[in-house]
């Protein structure tokens, strides 16, 4: 059989839905219909998708790296096909928040100077790969480890961390802290899209009280009002001034690393461009981290 768009639509529905119930309700078909094409995809590929041996399915190792690879190619058939955007290829780039910190206005002018018919649009999405792995953007902007099957990636640099505590807080009269300074404080987490666990501090001085926040926004105000504090690159001082919130640097905190992340293949082909010029303007000359 050959293989056409809807059975990539079927794939990808099944695998956000986590049922063939929900997935076959969203497309508006047969749940008999929607597990045939599914079949007949996995036929195609020679491998499994989907284990379906438990009630909620879940994806196999082979379904996380093709849902990858499936996102991409659908998001980039809509984009063609989109009559608004006739005319124009833009570079989409994703971060989950401050992208390259006080690095992100001068990329923006460098590649509008460079590049003047591919705008580079800049998509904050409130999720870990920042919809890399959706297909909503083409490149992103990731912190931490990295683990994303079919994906490339090249490391920009380490950030350093600092804590984030309200202004009107005992510690925002410190010039510096230390991640001990924390220990008896409510610690603030975005598990949506935040880097900071609790496994940042040694297991004998870890926090005890958590208040968990589902984006960046709500991080912030929360801190703001004394609910908390929290752990977070430098880059967010820079991209998240906040009234009410202090930044102050933590001296024993490890760095974060910051990567650029594409699909491989690329879903643009000025991805590689774009690795160029936030090097060239982020790193010493003749010290350019390798992709891997």
């Amino acid at each position: 059989m050959t293989m056409e768009l809807r059975h990539l639509r079927a794939f990808l529905a099944i695998a956000d839905e986590g049922t063939i119930t929900r997935a076959a309700a969203r497309l508006h078909t047969s749940q008999p219909a929607l597990s045939r094409t599914l079949r007949a995809l996995e036929d195609h590929l020679g491998v499994r998708l989907i284990d379906r041996s438990t009630h909620h399915l879940r994806l196999t190792d082979a379904g996380k790296t093709f849902r990858a690879r499936a996102a991409t190619a659908v998001a980039a058939v809509d984009a063609a096909l989109d009559p608004h955007r006739s005319g124009t290829w833009p570079l989409r780039v994703g971060h989950a928040w401050s992208a390259l910190g006080h690095h992100t206005t001068t990329v923006l002018r460098h590649w509008q100077q460079t590049h003047p018919q591919m705008p580079l649009e800049l998509l904050r999405i409130d999720d870990r790969t920042a919809g890399l792995t959706t297909g909503r953007v083409d490149a992103a902007l990731l912190r931490g480890p990295l683990d994303l099957p079919g994906a490339r990636s090249t490391l920009l640099f380490h950030e350093p961390r600092i804590a984030a505590v309200s202004a009107d807080s005992a510690l925002a009269a410190r010039t510096e802290l230390a991640l001990a300074d924390l220990t008896d404080q409510t610690v603030v987490l975005n598990t949506v899209s935040g880097t900071t666990t609790l496994t940042l501090w040694p297991e004998a001085s870890r926090p005890t009280a958590v208040l968990e926040i589902g984006n960046t926004d709500d991080w912030l105000a929360a801190i703001a009002a004394g609910r908390g504090v929290g752990v977070t690159p430098a880059a967010t001082a820079d991209m998240h001034p906040y009234p009410g919130v202090t930044y102050s640097p933590l001296t024993d905190a490890p760095t974060l690393p910051l990567h650029l992340a594409w699909n491989d293949p690329p879903s643009h082909p000025a991805v590689a461009d774009l690795a160029a010029c936030i090097r060239e303007i982020i790193s010493p000359p003749g010290r350019h981290p390798d992709a891997k």
